[in-house]
């Protein structure tokens, strides 16, 4: 055994202390427990949330739907939409939402309940996919004074559209499942259609299908190759090279813990591809995009489905995070490195009802590449979130006898984390209080992560870890721990 410390914790600090005053703390500590449970959130922190009751709803209380992040003439902004429209944040160097600018919908409706959008240049593309729907192109260079609605498309080519995709490289606009209009009556709906942008306020009529398959709901494009997300059929990967005549080049049409394909994100490396299915107690998916462009699914990952099944819904990817929008329970941040993917961070946005089973409010978008690393997340009930996370924490490389232990001095109602180097795991947790009094365990399974609950009480308190190194060797390491 390799031990970093001459006695053990316990006999170290109780040795310091009068038995006097040992007796009267005692008491004094049995009036709370230090314990290894969930909390509401997790390494991250909220900065600031919006939302109006005064805009219409449904008997569900859902007003809320997608929301995007971009920068414009230097400055960060967010939108999301809603039954009504679009509203328009800039993100300040505060950290807060600051109101900017509403653009009404087309269709406005308290059913008007999907709304997603996507930037090209100084345009903003707002898709609608209830009543009588719209794109709606939005200009963006009067920011951060105002933004302009400059075109509004219904006709025989464009209509509702459940979901948008722009490869900006390409200038090319992909639409899912779109419904175009004739005489102001619904045509059939068409699984995917893609559009030039050289004239970014009139698109280009390029190519539609899948001919085989009723719809294509969400895409991702990179290189020009697209992954569709296909439903009930999976997901189809295409070559858009000519976007007048892609090339098919593999599919997913089964796999482990299938149901209907939502929406994914690739990584930037292209490496690594994360999917959701948008049927409750469903994985998230970690799968591997091949040489030949086929998926290899290598990890099943999610939040536990307790006390009814949890169902994600969208997701965006660096080539460390997966970032997801989980529904019900708020902002899931995993760790790509891991195998499978581990949370290290979250924060749940939503307050389920008492006796609640549905799994579908809650947490609906998500953007969370912006240059400042701030996080949004668009709540179906409970609006606007901005959020922060450290990503510096998880990226840097521990030096191979470095314990880290974070938030550190922390406050009584926060979460912590214990990290340890990638090539060691953690098999043991104890807390101690300053009197070497062992007030809490936890064996764990091997891990890198650890998240200890907060205290009710404040104070000074010992954590011991112990580990495995690549040698198979014990190690305990203790680390103080503050609480205010």
């Amino acid at each position: 055994m390799v031990q970093n410390h001459k006695m053990s914790i316990s006999s170290a600090i109780t040795n310091r202390i009068s038995s006097k005053l040992q007796f009267w703390l005692c008491s004094f500590f049995l009036c709370f427990v230090f314990q290894f449970v969930g909390q509401d959130y997790k390494n991250c922190k909220i900065l600031d949330q919006w939302k109006s009751d005064t805009l219409l709803t449904n008997s569900t209380q859902v007003r809320y739907s997608g929301c995007w992040g971009f920068v414009q003439n230097g400055l960060e902004y967010g939108v999301i939409g809603s039954t009504e429209g679009h509203h328009i944040f800039q993100l300040t160097a505060e950290d807060s939402f600051q109101f900017i600018d509403f653009i009404p919908g087309r269709y406005v409706s308290s059913q008007a309940i999907t709304r997603e959008y996507k930037t090209y240049h100084q345009y903003l593309y707002a898709s609608a996919d209830e009543g009588s729907g719209s794109l709606q192109i939005m200009d963006l260079s009067y920011l951060p004074d105002s933004v302009v609605l400059v075109a509004d498309i219904q006709n025989t080519t464009i209509g509702k559209i459940h979901n948008l995709f722009i490869d900006t490289s390409n200038a090319l606009l992909y639409a899912c499942s779109v419904t175009p209009f004739l005489s102001g009556q619904e045509m059939s709906l068409v699984p995917l259609k893609v559009f030039s942008l050289q004239d970014p306020l009139n698109p280009t009529f390029l190519w539609e299908g899948p001919n085989d398959i009723p719809e294509v709901h969400d895409i991702f494009v990179r290189n020009n190759v697209a992954i569709l997300n296909c439903g009930y059929d999976g997901i189809r990967v295409y070559d858009f090279t000519n976007p007048n005549s892609p090339t098919y080049l593999s599919n997913l049409s089964f796999y482990q813990g299938q149901g209907y394909n939502h929406q994914g994100w690739l990584t930037p490396n292209n490496e690594t591809y994360v999917f959701a299915d948008e049927t409750p107690g469903t994985p998230l998916k970690k799968a591997k995009l091949n040489n030949d462009k086929s998926l290899t699914i290598q990890s099943l990952f999610g939040v536990e489905n307790e006390p009814y099944p949890k169902t994600a819904h969208n997701i965006q990817c660096t080539d460390e995070f997966a970032f997801v929008a989980y529904y019900n329970d708020g902002l899931r941040i995993y760790d790509l490195r891991t195998t499978p993917p581990q949370e290290i961070a979250f924060y749940d946005t939503h307050t389920d009802p008492v006796g609640n089973t549905f799994s579908m409010w809650g947490a609906w978008g998500i953007y969370a590449l912006l240059p400042s690393e701030r996080i949004l997340i668009s709540d179906r009930i409970s609006g606007f979130f901005l959020f922060s996370f450290n990503r510096e924490l998880f990226t840097q490389v521990l030096p191979s006898d470095e314990i880290r232990l974070f938030p550190n001095p922390g406050n009584t109602t926060e979460a912590y984390t214990v990290q340890v180097p990638y090539d060691t795991k953690a098999t043991k947790i104890f807390i101690f209080d300053s009197f070497g009094r062992k007030i809490a365990e936890k064996e764990v399974k091997e891990t890198n992560l650890v998240t200890l609950d907060a205290t009710t009480v404040g104070g000074v308190y010992y954590v011991q870890i112990e580990l495995l190194n690549n040698f198979n060797e014990t190690e305990i390491h203790i680390k103080k721990l503050i609480i205010q």
